[in-house]
């Protein structure tokens, strides 16, 4: 079984995926950017505002299907320029003090709308 994950309280899909799916005891998110769901608009700001701003949405998505943050198993940043990973990894450090999830951190050439950071995460159910 696969269950799609939806809530306003993160940005909703603007394309043919869905926020979250859940399946065999895991929760697989899509990226999150810095896009603010109530204004509907991307966090200005360095990547220190963004990360933080992406983190929260992931939040909102893993509570959707009834997991959090600190069941996060895996994630994978995207940066727009490697140079920003230690702001990133100053706030990402902030969501996940204790046994953080394994990760993965890749420079993009581009990212959705500009954004200077996109994670996506997988974590238990």
């Amino acid at each position: 079984m696969r269950e799609v994950i939806a809530t306003k309280a993160a940005p909703q899909a603007i394309g043919p995926y869905s926020q979250a799916i859940k399946a065999a005891g895991l929760v697989f998110c899509s990226g999150q950017i810095a896009f603010e769901p109530a204004s509907g608009t991307i966090v200005a700001g360095d990547v220190s505002q963004q990360t933080e701003r992406a983190l929260q949405n992931l939040a909102a998505v893993l509570a959707a299907a009834g997991s959090g943050l600190d069941r996060v198993v895996k994630t994978t940043v995207f940066l727009k320029n490697m140079s920003d990973f230690a702001a990133m990894n100053q706030v990402y450090g902030r969501y996940f003090k204790t046994a953080p999830p394994a990760r993965s951190t890749v420079e993009a050439a581009r990212l959705p709308r500009d954004v200077l950071v996109e994670i996506d995460v997988i974590a238990l159910a």
